[in-house]
């Protein structure tokens, strides 16, 4: 893509963080999911491309331990909410103000904590999560340490094969996948009252790896439910997904 630019930005705590940009407009910060990347979860199918062509900057960061970022082995490169704290710098260091922010799977539950911490889009959307994924963090969290820990015994068949054979497509970094899953805190589901701008819950018609989409929305003040086709996995491949989260930050 002739226009697609990275550049580094330095976190609250030294670490750097690479962050992708493609069109121009309003500002869309764009958060990927576990063991992903920017270039996997909005470059590779297209919706990056999609929101740029409906006129959106978007704001692609690699997360702490993926992608081109930083993935530091020291167990202090890691306090809890440091996701979130990564998130505030993201923000602080682009100069967001007017922004729209949209997170898939870790990085909607990345989204939700920045909001709930303070931060304020003009719209979230939340996609690949339902309300266990948020409020039942430590066992979903407990299911990937344990893939980890088990990664050179894991068949197929396993339980955690599809998030293995994910991990070794992605050349995940373990040690550093392992130390920073222990650093994500749960997100009490009374805390989502805090949740106040117009928040669009995205999910697959057969994605419940997160728990139910619709208990979520139910939990937000200003939630809203779309349903695209597709597994937690596979709905990133279609473009279904970038149209829901263009027609949803289109509306006024």
């Amino acid at each position: 893509m002739d226009d697609l630019h990275s550049d580094t930005i330095t976190s609250f705590d030294g670490t750097p963080l690479a962050i992708h940009r493609l069109g121009e407009g309003r500002p869309v910060l764009l958060l990927h999911g576990l063991f992903s990347s920017a270039q996997m979860n909005w470059l590779r199918f297209g919706h990056a491309a999609l929101l740029a062509k409906a006129g959106f900057e978007c704001l692609m960061p690699d997360l702490r331990a993926h992608g081109e970022s930083a993935s530091p082995h020291d167990p202090e490169a890691y306090p809890q909410a440091v996701l979130t704290q990564d998130l505030a710098a993201v923000v602080d260091a682009l100069g967001l103000d007017e922004y729209d922010l949209v997170g898939f799977s870790l990085g909607a539950r990345t989204a939700a904590s920045g909001v709930i911490a303070g931060l304020a889009p003009r719209r979230l959307a939340l996609c690949g999560m339902g309300l266990e994924g948020l409020a039942g963090w430590e066992r979903r969290s407990a299911f990937f340490i344990d893939a980890i820990d088990r990664f050179d015994e894991v068949k197929r068949g396993d339980a955690a094969f599809m998030a293995v054979s994910f991990m070794k497509q992605m050349k995940v970094d373990r040690v550093a996948a392992r130390l920073l899953l222990q650093a994500v805190d749960d997100i009490a589901a009374a805390d989502l009252a805090k949740i106040p701008m117009p928040t669009a819950v995205i999910n697959g018609d057969k994605d419940r790896d997160n728990g139910s989409p619709h208990d979520l929305v139910e939990a937000l003040p200003d939630g809203r439910y779309c349903e695209i086709p597709g597994t937690h996995m596979s709905c990133v491949t279609e473009p279904d997904l970038g149209e829901a989260i263009r027609d949803f930050l289109a509306e006024t």
